[in-house]
């Protein structure tokens, strides 16, 4: 049974910086594609970004990018979101999320994280 377990989210004021950090105990790790969506209160989840096994392609949604990266370590079985330039409507718990198919709807990801808060300050 694979478990995702995020880190790295918190209390930080417009213009700041966070980076998330999930480790995933999946032990094909490297063939996985991996993602992050967010879910502010009272929305439905969303696609953040995503990152390819090879680690040469990534898809983000418009909102963030420029802003946000998301990049993987293979050998540490994790991946990350480096935020930056971080704006209230990034409020929203974040999630990791791990697939064998390469996409951006959430349906297509069968193992997730429990969720990390990301809450920005104006």
């Amino acid at each position: 049974q694979a478990q995702l377990v995020e880190s790295g989210g918190g209390l930080v004021q417009a213009g700041d910086s966070l980076r998330l950090s999930c480790v995933a105990s999946i032990r094909t790790f490297s063939t996985y594609h991996l993602a992050w969506f967010r879910q502010a209160p009272g929305l439905e989840r969303e696609f953040v970004a995503v990152v390819n096994s090879r680690i040469d392609i990534t898809h983000y949604t418009d909102s963030v990018k420029g802003r946000f990266t998301i990049s993987r370590d293979n050998a540490k079985n994790t991946v990350y979101l480096q935020m930056n330039s971080l704006k209230p409507g990034d409020t929203a718990v974040y999630y990791c999320a791990a697939s064998e198919i390469y996409g951006l709807s959430a349906g297509m990801y069968e193992y997730w994280g429990q969720g990390t808060q990301v809450t920005v300050s104006s």
